[in-house]
């Protein structure tokens, strides 16, 4: 059986919310018009959505709608398959990045690559073309690819340009109203920091996952493409030349956990100033042990 389209699995997921918390058994589901509105879709993927809803039991007939039951857990589709096949690859080369598997200089093949994310060559080769126009990665020859090094100047470029939007991120989230989304994620946010905090050092190697958990939540506050595209390229550079810098990695998780700590706890309590600042300390020491990390490497290619 084919897999469904990535915005009907959204679609339907979105939907299923709305509907256990505020479509009462028995009454009729909104309008086409007004799911289309409430998921950001197309009718195409809501009208998919309820034909999944009928073969569920959930409503009673595609023309009145009427809820029969709420939405149980095995309702909803895993978020793995919400992906699609540039996010799971791009996931994939991110998780294999912070893990190690792929340290710097490394080469791998999309066929590789295609294996470890679960979708085809093609969708590897997309992406890959894609990310390839920032220079931190170069074809090799029979579907090869190869990571790249960059110099500081290209560092210092994407190290301004995450500044600016993260402190653009944060006197966003000033402007949310009392009971937005964001702050139920934001306390998620504040004790999975506590909780990682509470077991440093031994668990230091799981900080890039929740740092760039932190960092996403920040940057989906801005809901600007343009921003959210560009954090691939700020995880990749930050964390990819960390590798080469293996010595202080301990002790920079340790600090930036307390770093983030800082700045979301000021965001609870809506001290928005105290908030930049923390961001700011943040930022400077993130750009700091970068720069190191780039005369790390560069003194092991001159000792080479």
């Amino acid at each position: 059986m084919a897999r469904p389209p990535t915005v009907f699995r959204r679609s339907a997921n979105l939907l299923l919310d709305h509907i256990a918390s505020a479509v009462a058994i028995g009454d009729a589901l909104p309008t086409e018009q007004q799911m289309a509105a409430l998921c950001d879709g197309s009718r195409t993927a809501i009208r998919s959505a309820l034909a999944y809803f009928h073969e569920r039991g959930l409503i009673g007939g595609l023309k009145e709608r009427r809820l029969l039951r709420k939405p149980a857990p095995d309702d909803y589709f895993d978020d793995a398959e919400l992906q699609s096949g540039s996010d799971r690859v791009r996931e994939v080369l991110m998780e294999r990045i912070y893990h190690s598997d792929l340290p710097p200089g490394a080469e791998f093949t999309e066929a590789e690559l295609a294996r470890a994310a679960g979708v085809s060559t093609i969708s590897v080769r997309e992406f890959m073309i894609e990310f390839s126009r920032y220079g931190l990665i170069e074809k090799k020859p029979h579907g090869g690819w190869r990571l790249c090094a960059f110099d500081r100047s290209f560092a210092m470029e994407v190290a301004d340009v995450r500044q600016m939007f993260e402190l653009a991120a944060i006197e966003r989230f000033a402007t949310l109203p009392a009971g937005d989304p964001a702050f139920a994620t934001l306390e998620q946010l504040i004790a999975r920091h506590e909780k990682l905090g509470s077991v440093m050092p031994a668990r230091h190697k799981d900080f890039p996952a929740l740092d760039r958990d932190f960092h996403t939540f920040l940057i989906g506050l801005l809901h600007n493409r343009f921003a959210q595209g560009f954090y691939d390229i700020v995880s990749l550079v930050f964390h990819y030349h960390y590798q080469w810098d293996k010595g202080e990695e301990m002790a920079r998780n340790q600090y930036a956990v307390h770093e983030h700590l800082d700045i979301l706890r000021a965001l609870a309590r809506r001290d928005i100033a105290a908030a930049l600042e923390g961001m700011r300390i943040h930022l400077n020491s993130a750009r700091s042990t970068l720069l190191q990390s780039i005369r790390t490497r560069e003194r092991a290619a001159q000792a080479a």
